[in-house]
């Protein structure tokens, strides 16, 4: 009986401290990623711009260069202009602070599109990304060939905010990205904020079971997206699959254990 007592008492602050499957530095890999092939829908026509797969839509919006304000999106402002008849640029604000610009060009074909864009978080430091899709329907005759409906098709980005940290410490979780985002929630409690962002979002937590979690995220008080996130056996991936409630758009990302 004593033996199975000193056992039991060394094994006990091993069985207090394990680590959590979910503890660790990940990052995302693109390539083995499946993202939503829903298509991402806009033009520019007659001077003006419209988005219809942005939520909520931007319509009639003038393609004038100039700084337009826009409501519920993260960004306050939206500039957009006319470049060339393949080409467009659009620069998002908040607040008066350059939250993004991009370069959208079709190619001479009309066949696909590239966006080169830079994202400036609210507190990390600027990085630059490059997104190509595939045309799914043509925009309105004598549109900006930009326009149309389109299918993503590949993201190369340096981007700091597919690198996460979780720390799982009893019924407490803590999350942060190199972009700056951040937050601490417990399993089953309520919302908390989400810091380092523009937008004013929430996060709750809830536990699924040892490898799995489900992350729901509120932005204004409304839900806009579901996650569920689990670790494989092996500890080495973690596997989300991010079900945006704002676009109707789910994909569904691979993370690495760095």
């Amino acid at each position: 009986m004593k033996k199975v007592l000193c056992v039991v008492a060394c094994l006990f602050p091993a069985l207090m401290f394990a680590q959590s499957p979910f503890d660790g530095t990940w990052k995302t890999n693109m390539s083995a990623s499946k993202l939503s092939q829903k298509p991402y829908m806009f033009s520019v026509n007659n001077g003006m711009y419209d988005c219809e797969s942005c939520a909520p839509k931007i319509m009639n919006l003038k393609a004038d260069g100039m700084d337009q304000a826009v409501t519920g999106q993260t960004y306050d402002t939206l500039a957009v202009k006319v470049v060339k008849p393949d080409e467009i640029q659009v620069t998002t604000k908040k607040d008066g602070k350059t939250t993004g610009d991009s370069t959208r060009t079709a190619s001479d074909d009309g066949k696909t599109l590239t966006i080169m864009g830079t994202t400036y978080p609210r507190d990390g430091s600027p990085y630059k990304y490059t997104v190509k899709f595939m045309r799914v329907a043509n925009g309105p005759a004598g549109s900006n060939k930009t326009s149309g409906s389109w299918r993503i098709q590949s993201i190369d980005e340096e981007n700091p905010g597919v690198t996460m940290t979780f720390k799982v410490t009893g019924d407490e979780v803590g999350y942060s990205t190199g972009a700056g985002e951040n937050w601490t929630a417990k399993f089953g409690g309520a919302e908390v904020p989400v810091k380092g962002i523009y937008a004013n979002e929430t996060v709750s937590v809830k536990k699924l079971s040892d490898r799995s979690i489900e992350l729901t995220r509120k932005r204004d008080g409304k839900v806009i997206a579901v996650n569920k996130i689990t670790v494989s056996p092996d500890g080495k991936t973690m596997t989300e699959v991010y079900d945006s409630k704002l676009t109707g758009r789910v994909s569904t990302y691979v993370d690495e254990k760095q």
